[in-house]
């Protein structure tokens, strides 16, 4: 089995890369195989709401000059996700969000891609904005269809500089009992002799015609 973590932070292997390396590491503990893409330094367009990926449905966005739609097959490929990502403004960072808009409509447009993996968010933080930035992130999740493991707090580490995050043991705490959680629910998924459920195609009802 293997889990794609998506890294939204500017900084390769700052706070946000630590607490992913944390619930890496407790995957990779019970030999889930990982793959850490750093996306947070990367020229991102977002969404312009075109609407060709669902015309076209080869799972792709049609903006050019990103890495996007190889992500998007990455994730399509793994058995489980991680999205992680800094806080700016009491949400999720620029570049991270314009790549969870693309890559999720892509999938949703597309037949469901993303659907009934096994999907987790963390978050690292200075000092506010933390629930609202993981909330968010939780949307992508919860709009996928995709399973969803929790820890024994909110998945939150903090920290200021590189390194702080590491300091935080309940923080590493939190990462490390989401980690184990989201080995035994891919586990059992894995193992599971009951056929997961039917997708249905999806309604719409719009309030001002």
């Amino acid at each position: 089995m293997k889990v794609v973590a998506i890294n939204g932070s500017p900084k390769e292997q700052g706070n946000t890369f630590a607490a992913i390396r944390a619930v890496c590491d407790q995957l990779e503990a019970e030999d889930i195989r990982c793959e850490i893409i750093h996306i947070g330094n990367k020229p991102i367009r977002g969404c312009i709401a075109c609407g060709q990926c669902g015309k076209n449905r080869d799972e792709k966005c049609v903006l050019q000059g990103d890495a996007v739609n190889e992500w998007i097959q990455k994730i399509k490929e793994a058995d489980g996700l991680i999205l992680g990502s800094p806080v700016y403004f009491s949400a999720i960072a620029g570049t991270m969000k314009c790549f969870l808009d693309r890559a999720f409509f892509v999938a949703s447009t597309n037949g469901g891609l993303f659907r009934h993996k096994i999907g987790v968010s963390v978050v690292a933080d200075r000092r506010a904005g933390a629930v609202p930035t993981y909330n968010q992130l939780n949307n992508y999740i919860n709009y996928a269809e995709m399973f969803m493991p929790s820890s024994n707090y909110w998945n939150v580490t903090y920290g200021t500089v590189p390194g702080d995050g590491v300091k935080d043991i309940e923080g590493v705490q939190i990462m490390r009992i989401l980690g184990k959680n989201m080995a035994w629910l891919l586990r059992t998924k894995e193992a599971s002799l009951i056929s997961l459920p039917e997708s249905e195609k999806k309604t719409m009802f719009n309030f001002i015609r």
